[in-house]
C-alpha cells in the first residue's frame, strides 16, 4: 500500500501556488481551524501558518508568488501555531493568572513571558484575527421588577424627592455597593469564530466589596471594604459622605437590608439634619446612575492581567480614584436613558 504524499509546492507553478495560499488563509480568516484547513489541502500543519505568517506581516502581497521583503516578524510559524493552540485549549488560570478570559492585556503578558517577545495589544489582536480567533461578549440577564412601583417611581416619588432638595438647598447622591471577585471577568475574550468560550469557576477565590455614591453634579464617593458590608459599615460610610459637605444630602439606595438596619436608622435619625434616606423601587437597578460605576470598574479591572488579591485591590482603588477625577463622566451616567429622570434639578 503506497503512502499518501504531503503537499509539495514546488511541483506547482508560481501563479496556482499564490492561489492556493491565498485561498487556505481566507479560509483561516473565515473561521476554520488552520490544522483543518491544512488536512484539506493535505499539507503539514507548519506551512499553514507560515502562510498566517506572511500574511499577518505583509498582507495579502505577501502571499505572492514573489517574495516581498520586509520587517523580520517578531513572532514565527511555530510560536503563531503554539499561541493558537494555547488559546484554543488553556484557561489563563492554568497558567497561574488569577482570570479566566483571553483579553488582549492577558494574551500579551502571555507572549512576553513565555516567548520573551514585546508586542503592542494592537499586534496581539492582529495575531489573533490572523489565527482565527474573534473578541466574544457574554449575554446578561435583566431584573424583575414592577412596572407600576418603576412609573409611580418616575412621576411621582422622585419628583418630590427633587422638589425637597431645591427648597431645603439639598445635594442628591446615588449610593449603592458591589463586589468584585477574583474570578470576575469582564468585557470579551478571544476565541474561535462561532464557539461561545465556557469559563469554569472552580478552586479558591477572594473578594472585595465597594460603596459608593454619585451626584448628577459629578460628585463621587467611594470606599473600599476587604469583609462583608455589615451596618457598622455603612454607618461609616454615612459619616465619611458627610464629613466637609455643608450642604443637606439626600441618599437613594436600593433595598438593601443593611440600609433598613437599626444601628443605620439610629445614626441617620442622630444626623437628620446632615442627612436624610429615599429608597428605589424594589429590583429597579437600572434607576440607579451608581451602578454605572461598578460596570465602568468591573470593565477596567475585569481586563486586567491580576496577579494576587493585593493586585486586585490596587487596581480597583487605581479605577476608582481615576473615575473621581472624571466629574464629567459622573455626569454622563445620569444621562443613560434609564437614569435621565434622575437628572433634571438633582
Amino acid at each position: 500500500m503506497k503512502c499518501k504524499k504531503k503537499f509539495d509546492g514546488r511541483k506547482l507553478d508560481h501563479k496556482t501556488l499564490e492561489a492556493i495560499r491565498k485561498r487556505a488563509v481566507q479560509q483561516v480568516l473565515d473561521g476554520k481551524k488552520p490544522e483543518d484547513v491544512a488536512d484539506a489541502y493535505d499539507m503539514n500543519h507548519r506551512t499553514i501558518y507560515r502562510w498566517l505568517e506572511k500574511y499577518h506581516y505583509g498582507g495579502w502581497d505577501a502571499l505572492n508568488a514573489k517574495p516581498v521583503p520586509g520587517r523580520p516578524p517578531k513572532l514565527t510559524a511555530s510560536q503563531l501555531k503554539w499561541l493558537g493552540n494555547l488559546i484554543r485549549e488553556k484557561d489563563p488560570r492554568q497558567l497561574s493568572f488569577s482570570f479566566a478570559l483571553w483579553t488582549l492585556s492577558m494574551v500579551r503578558e502571555v507572549i512576553r513571558r513565555e516567548l520573551g517577545v514585546h508586542l503592542s495589544e494592537v499586534s496581539v489582536g492582529r495575531i489573533l484575527k490572523t489565527l482565527g480567533f474573534t473578541p466574544q461578549r457574554p449575554l446578561h440577564k435583566a431584573w424583575q421588577q414592577n412596572p407600576a412601583l418603576v412609573n409611580k417611581w418616575k412621576r411621582e416619588d422622585y419628583p418630590e424627592i427633587q422638589k425637597r432638595a431645591k427648597k431645603e438647598k439639598a445635594l442628591i447622591f446615588f449610593g449603592d455597593e458591589s463586589v468584585i471577585r477574583s474570578d470576575y471577568h469582564a468585557g470579551t475574550t478571544w476565541s474561535e469564530k462561532g464557539k461561545t468560550p465556557i469559563v469554569k469557576v472552580t478552586g479558591s477565590r477572594y473578594r472585595l466589596n465597594m460603596i459608593s455614591a454619585v451626584s448628577s453634579r459629578g460628585h463621587f464617593r467611594f470606599m473600599t471594604v476587604e469583609g462583608s458590608v455589615t451596618a457598622d459599615v455603612f454607618c461609616e460610610f454615612i459619616r465619611r459622605l458627610i464629613e466637609n459637605v455643608d450642604q443637606k444630602i439626600f441618599l437613594i439606595l436600593d433595598n438593601h437590608r443593611v440600609h433598613h438596619a437599626k444601628k443605620v436608622k439610629k445614626l441617620v435619625k442622630s444626623l437628620r439634619d446632615r442627612i436624610e434616606l429615599f429608597y428605589l423601587p424594589a429590583y429597579s437597578p437600572e434607576l440607579n446612575p451608581d451602578e454605572l460605576v461598578w460596570g465602568h470598574v468591573k470593565q477596567k479591572v475585569g481586563k486586567a492581567a491580576i496577579f494576587s488579591k493585593d493586585n486586585l485591590k490596587h487596581r480597583v482603588i487605581s479605577a476608582l480614584r481615576s473615575l473621581q477625577k472624571m466629574p464629567e463622566k459622573i455626569r454622563s451616567f445620569f444621562l443613560h436613558p434609564s437614569c435621565r429622570d434622575a437628572v433634571c434639578g438633582a
